[in-house]
């Protein structure tokens, strides 16, 4: 753009928004994007489960359907932009860092003691995350129905200030 233009002459237009850049952005919450995420999450866990300890595939399954519980939620309102990215960050980058981390051990190493407890110990602080968030998430579905009730008692109810 110019300091000093003649009249009548446009400015250059301005680049589209990239939506990658804005994490509020449609396309990063979008809930079909994300939930195709958390089936790829599913069929990796399914893929690796002859090289994961069992315990390791029941919590990484377990975590998979607390997000799409998350998710589910979506569809009475938006999600919050914490709960969106707490879903889309661990499906597209925790859980598989995590598992990809274990697996990527020799298997001489995986067979020792240490790292499997430090894998299932990640999955836990996963599973924790994500329970915090749904827990959150219903949350907020109860304290709009409180809300809406205390609305409709003033509504519709008889005034604390009328006279008997």
């Amino acid at each position: 753009m110019r300091w000093l233009r003649w009249w009548g002459e446009a400015d250059e237009p301005a680049p589209a928004p990239d939506p990658a850049a804005d994490p509020t952005s449609a396309a990063v919450g979008d809930p079909e994007q994300i939930r195709r995420r958390i089936v790829d999450a599913e069929h990796f866990v399914n893929q690796q489960a002859s090289r994961l300890p069992t315990a390791a595939v029941v919590k990484a399954r377990w975590l998979t359907d607390t997000l799409r519980e998350i998710l589910d939620t979506s569809a009475n309102r938006p999600l919050d932009i914490h709960a969106v990215l707490l879903v889309r960050n661990t499906v597209e980058d925790f859980l598989p860092t995590t598992l990809r981390s274990y697996l990527n051990l020799e298997a001489s190493m995986r067979d020792r003691p240490g790292p499997v407890p430090e894998l299932l110990a990640q999955l836990d602080l996963l599973q924790e995350a994500a329970s915090n968030i749904l827990v959150a998430v219903r949350g907020q579905d109860r304290d709009a129905l409180a809300t809406q009730g205390n609305f409709l008692r003033t509504k519709f109810s008889g005034s604390d200030l009328d006279l008997p």
